[in-house]
């Protein structure tokens, strides 16, 4: 947030100045020292016959008085009565900020959130210090709204404008979270599309954002043609093959993409792919079992079945299915598959 009392180098002009008289003494309030401090600014704002950066200066001295005072609420009366008597002032968006400042100081994030939404969508932009304010409030906004569609808004309006001074891989993966809470599956996929190149950021409060995105982006660009129609189905066909002892037919069944093998200990981004070695070699000279139900932890999204008997280390593997969450695709989304491996038994 930018300070108050900071010096600030502008080139605004035609600002409507009109009289003050008649709040300097509704607005002074404090130790002596304070009131003299602010009867002197506000004396100095009554001289003030034009429009201008020496205005613009006293104005920003008494807002930074208020904030060291802490006075929130006559900082925010203040400058709402000059940003409504003074509607063609140049600085009014600078006005805003601090109001919006102030009831964020409140607590009244919610009030704050509409000042900032008034500044970029009422206001041209300024440049504060070498700072845009527009840059400085949808940086508020995006941690203020949890609306999908705004957020949609202010994310565009932070890629588009300001991508030189903002964390774009961040960007990009919070705007494609966006456009998937709102249901734009197709510039939702583009999007996480353009966030993967930027591997290794870090989004808060997702772990591990780029395999997500990845994962995503990889099965819309893959043929899904391994999947079945429901559970039953699959578990039918996953247990003839081992019945048979076909490892061909077996690694048939499994997803083309995102398909893990890993323990149970073992986070999502440490997967051992399966495609480094050859199923084959695990079902030589062996016949796998298999449990006659679902392990308990299945549910109406995912399941797991207990197989034992495979050769090469570690005996047990539990297969996991999933049902597959696509709604971009209709003929798809709902249906199940075959999408990875847990090693040993579970904890």
């Amino acid at each position: 947030m930018f300070c108050a009392g900071s010096s600030v180098f502008l080139s605004c002009n035609n600002i409507n100045t009109e009289k003050i008289e008649g709040i300097s003494d509704y607005y002074i309030d404090g130790s002596k020292n304070n009131q003299e401090m602010l009867k002197n600014l506000f004396n100095l704002l009554a001289k003030e016959t034009g429009p201008g950066e020496e205005q613009f200066s006293v104005i920003r001295e008494i807002a930074a008085e208020y904030i060291r005072l802490k006075e929130y609420g006559k900082l925010i009366n203040f400058l709402n009565f000059w940003t409504d008597t003074h509607p063609d002032d140049a600085y009014n968006a600078y006005y805003l900020l601090l109001i919006a400042y102030g009831y964020i100081q409140q607590d009244a994030h919610a009030v704050a959130a509409l000042y900032f939404n008034r500044i970029i969508k009422n206001y041209p932009d300024l440049t504060i210090q070498e700072e845009s304010i527009h840059l400085a409030c949808l940086s508020q906004l995006i941690n203020l709204v949890d609306d999908p569609e705004q957020r949609v808004w202010y994310y565009e309006e932070l890629i588009s404008r300001f991508s030189d001074k903002i964390d774009l891989g961040v960007a990009y993966f919070q705007l494609a979270q966006a456009y998937e809470r709102i249901g734009d599956w197709n510039r939702a996929i583009k999007t996480y599309a353009n966030f993967l190149p930027y591997n290794g950021t870090i989004v808060s409060g997702f772990a591990d954002a780029y395999t997500y995105a990845k994962q995503i982006v990889d099965f819309y660009n893959s043929p899904k043609d391994w999947t079945f129609e429901n559970l039953n189905a699959l578990i039918t066909a996953i247990e003839n093959a081992l019945d048979s002892g076909s490892s061909s037919r077996l690694w048939s069944y499994r997803a083309k993409v995102n398909f893990f093998a890993r323990s149970w200990s073992q986070e999502a981004a440490d997967d051992a792919g399966m495609a480094e070695f050859s199923i084959s070699e695990f079902m030589r000279d062996t016949r796998i079992s298999y449990a006659s139900e679902l392990d308990a932890a299945s549910n109406a999204n995912e399941a797991y079945l207990r197989t034992w008997g495979w050769a090469k280390g570690i005996s047990t593997w539990y297969l996991y299915f999933r049902k597959i969450y696509f709604p971009l695709d209709p003929d798809i989304h709902g249906r199940w598959e075959w999408a990875g491996v847990y090693y040993g038994e579970k904890f």
